[in-house]
């Protein structure tokens, strides 16, 4: 009987030809079924892919064959076998898009001047010992169903508008306070905290492996609150039934943690939404671009 898996997994390296590692990425996919989304630029290479057990094993194995793969952190998580409508393999100039190409700096040992990495307990023995003050590093939308108590949460629909989010002064009362950067599986940290660091914040960490990783060391008994979202069809995962509601509903504002796809087609909106105002919350968003 088929178990489906998911991965989530990245690593900033330098690659000398990342289409000649596309074309490879991709053959390798579809040789074993692999569904998902993998981006690679000349520095590294950032995935979630799906299918059957066995396949994603020998997909893990064979990747890390590649010596500048060989140290990749895979984080898995239980697939529904449906998860990915179809298989993605691009370059771009950044595996994560910040729009800030240029002002990255990687080598062999991963992201040049970023954050200091700190484990779930890590993390813990920080917070106890001070104050700190949690950045998301996610879009606003995938904060509403779930993120650390007190966190900031920054104003941003996509990773493009940070460097302006953080340009913009808001945050510099921070820039002499220790800042623990957190995002899905640490990707987007691993950005994030070097941009805060170029702009003046003085003490900036990042969570190592993410909520992903906090969440499977202490689940919803520790400082994470409510749901996580994530980059597939399941939308959102819990890491026990004992979550936390935080989101609203956007139509009738009931708690919930769903979040959907708009389906109108003048729509492109993800929102959070109970089961009862599916219809009416998509011809709504459908709506209002064009009031």
């Amino acid at each position: 009987m088929a178990i489906p898996k998911i991965l989530l997994f990245y690593v900033f390296t330098p690659l000398a030809d990342p289409d000649a590692v596309r074309l490879w990425q991709r053959d390798l996919c579809e040789s074993l079924g692999l569904k998902g989304r993998i981006i690679l630029s000349a520095d590294g290479m950032n995935g979630t892919i799906g299918g059957d057990l066995k396949a994603v094993k020998k997909y893990v194995r064979k990747t890390r064959e590649y010596a500048s793969f060989k140290n990749i952190d895979f984080k898995w998580s239980e697939g529904t076998g449906d998860d990915f409508p179809k298989l993605s393999v691009k370059v771009r100039d950044e595996i994560v898009s910040f729009g800030a190409p240029g002002e990255l700096k990687v080598d062999a040992n991963g992201v040049v001047g970023g954050g200091t990495h700190l484990s779930p307990d890590e993390l813990h023995e920080l917070v106890a010992s001070r104050d700190v003050t949690f950045f998301d590093g996610r879009n606003a939308f995938e904060a509403e169903i779930g993120r650390f108590e007190g966190a900031v949460v920054p104003d941003v629909a996509n990773t493009r508008e940070f460097v302006a989010e953080l340009d913009s002064g808001k945050y510099d009362h921070l820039k002499d306070q220790p800042i623990v950067t957190y995002c899905t599986g640490g990707i987007r940290c691993e950005v994030l905290s070097s941009l805060m660091l170029n702009r003046g914040f003085s003490e900036v960490y990042q969570l190592d492996g993410g909520i992903v990783r906090y969440g499977e060391r202490f689940g919803d008994a520790g400082l994470w609150q409510g749901s996580l979202y994530v980059f597939d069809q399941r939308m959102a995962v819990n890491f026990t039934p004992d979550a936390a509601v935080l989101g609203h509903c956007v139509a009738c504002g009931n708690p919930t943690s769903r979040m959907r796809n708009c389906t109108e087609p003048s729509c492109r909106d993800q929102f959070v939404v109970c089961e009862a105002c599916d219809a009416v919350a998509c011809e709504r968003h459908a709506v209002e671009p064009a009031a």
